[in-house]
């Protein structure tokens, strides 16, 4: 078929033969045009050659085919024919009229741009799955189409009906767009939806998940309150990605929740959080890194199951890096984790991210720990104003291809009537039962100092008359008493030797123990023992400020 035959005459062009005749192409013309010309055979059987398709008309084969097919001639894109399909689809198109009028189908569709340049480069161009005015969707290919090296070339337009495949590959983005929802809302559904926010710190934390075309993955954090004026701070990355990674992440983080309530060490935490995740999922991991923060010690006591290292700028601007201990990812097995500490003074901040804050394909890992590193030292402001700019820093856009998690916590240094309202006082007990009445001596006169109001300073008394007989009988040296003040509460805690850790039980009338822990857990806000690094334990209580 040559489709360098005209199928009709243009002004200002030199007169060809309509496209309906019959004329035999000479032997020295076939396989010129688009399409290679095909040579008639002569049949085995002896019965007539098959006709060659050089010597089929070519518009009665155009008339007949069902895409739509336009031939436009000239710089102007004048058309020269359309086919039976075209106008059924568009209307009947006028002969010689210029494209920007008589084809506003192809003008709307932005095609006119795409006929110049094919007609200045002589080469097919392809425009894929565009929804036309009839609102049906078409692939359009432009060919060139010259004959005997004519400077007006024409540009024959073929344009294939696939509306079935825009509205099955249409339904298939709206069902992936449903999932990605569907995950989202689970995703942000398991975590926080408001922080715990510490007498001792200042906490923000953000959540972006990955683009629209990256599947959301298993991001999480947490803050736990601990009582006694502990903070339990938790970031992890559950790897793979959709529902299943946010169902993992969200069973882990109850875990987690439960577990911290044990107020265990860091590393026992992950020690039972390594176990857990092997039995959800043999073949899903998590890194996670579980850190305690302790206002008494001035420290972040933390684990790593295979996470990025902690940061922690302190008050003078310099950043350094918790890398040690870190274990393997959780679900691996077989690991016994250990625990470490950074110092976290007052005026320091710490951050905790997961990998999408600063993994980049074209860089390594540690050239974007090392940028997040730079941004940290310059951040200033509140912790949300640090959250945000770190976020801004690691250019991290709607469009990021991973989830970020982002946990930044900031130890103020309180000075002046802030100050004030944040004390310690602390008395070693030494000696046998008189220790007992030291005890409520210097609780007594510390808690006049503080002006407490008479009822919670006789309930604070009582507290820790209790507290250090329980320790006195039960425990071993060294025993110590600390009273802790904040803006918001009361803490009572007595340490000693013995990890033997109480529990409040019912004492029978004839019972000569057991009534201690009762009592403190009757009048106090909430109440908790725990085992100390090194052997022992620390007995606590606390009671809520009333509001001035």
């Amino acid at each position: 078929m040559n489709f360098t035959r005209w199928s009709a005459r243009l002004p200002g062009t030199q007169r060809r033969a309509a496209a309906r005749t019959e004329t035999p192409v000479s032997p020295d013309r076939r396989g010129e045009g688009c399409v290679p010309a095909a040579r008639a055979g002569q049949p085995a059987d002896g019965t007539a050659p098959v006709p060659a398709v050089d010597e089929l008309p070519a518009r009665d084969v155009l008339d007949r085919v069902p895409a739509l097919v336009a031939l436009v001639h000239g710089p102007d894109h004048r058309i020269a024919y359309v086919n039976d399909a075209y106008a059924a689809a568009f209307g009947v198109r006028p002969a010689g009229a210029p494209a920007r009028e008589a084809l506003p189908e192809l003008a709307e569709l932005g095609l006119l741009p795409l006929l110049d340049q094919v007609l200045r480069s002589g080469k097919p161009r392809t425009l894929k799955s565009r929804k036309a005015v009839d609102g049906r969707s078409y692939t359009f290919t432009c060919t060139p189409v010259d004959e005997d090296g004519d400077r007006d070339g024409g540009v024959l337009v073929f344009a294939t009906d696939v509306t079935d495949h825009a509205e099955a590959a249409e339904r298939l983005r709206a069902s992936e767009r449903r999932q990605r929802e569907t995950a989202v809302t689970l995703q942000r559904s398991l975590l926080p939806q408001e922080l715990e926010q510490p007498d001792d710190l200042r906490i923000a934390a953000t959540y972006q998940p990955g683009g629209t075309e990256a599947a959301v993955g298993g991001d999480w954090y947490d803050v736990i309150t601990l009582g006694g004026g502990r903070t339990a701070l938790v970031i992890g990355d559950v790897m793979g990605r959709g529902v299943r990674a946010a169902a993992v992440m969200g069973q882990l983080r109850t875990a987690v929740r439960a577990y911290a309530r044990l107020d265990l060490p860091p590393h026992e935490v992950l020690q039972l959080l390594d176990g857990l995740a092997t039995e959800i999922d043999a073949n899903q991991i998590a890194t996670c890194v579980y850190a305690v923060h302790d206002p008494n010690e001035g420290r972040l006591v933390y684990a790593s199951a295979g996470h990025l290292p902690i940061l922690v700028r302190d008050e003078n601007g310099t950043v350094s890096r918790a890398e040690e201990p870190t274990g393997p990812p959780l679900g691996t097995g077989g690991w016994i984790h250990s625990s470490g500490s950074i110092a976290l003074g007052p005026g320091s901040t710490a951050v905790l991210y997961t990998d999408g804050l600063v993994e980049r394909r074209d860089e390594d890992l540690d050239e974007g720990i090392a940028a997040l590193e730079g941004a940290l030292a310059g951040a200033t402001g509140s912790p949300q104003v640090v959250c945000d700019r770190l976020v801004r820093s690691a250019g991290v856009t709607a469009d990021h291809d991973d989830d970020v998690a982002v946990l930044v916590l900031q130890h103020p240094a309180r000075t002046g009537p802030d100050g004030d309202l944040f004390r310690n006082a602390a008395l070693e007990l030494l000696g046998g039962v008189e220790a007992a009445p030291r005890a409520r001596a210097f609780a007594s006169g510390v808690l006049t100092s503080w002006r407490f109001p008479a009822e919670l300073h006789d309930l604070g008394v009582l507290a820790a008359s209790e507290l250090v007989a329980n320790s006195l009988q039960h425990g071993t040296p060294p025993m110590r008493l600390r009273l802790r003040r904040t803006d918001r509460r009361l803490i009572v805690e007595v340490t000693d030797g013995d990890d033997h850790l109480p529990r409040r039980r019912r004492a029978e009338p004839g019972d000569e123990s057991g009534r201690g822990i009762a009592i403190v857990a009757t009048i106090a806000s909430h109440w908790g023992c725990r085992r100390t690094p090194g052997g022992g334990k620390a007995v606590w209580c606390e009671f809520v400020l009333p509001k001035s």
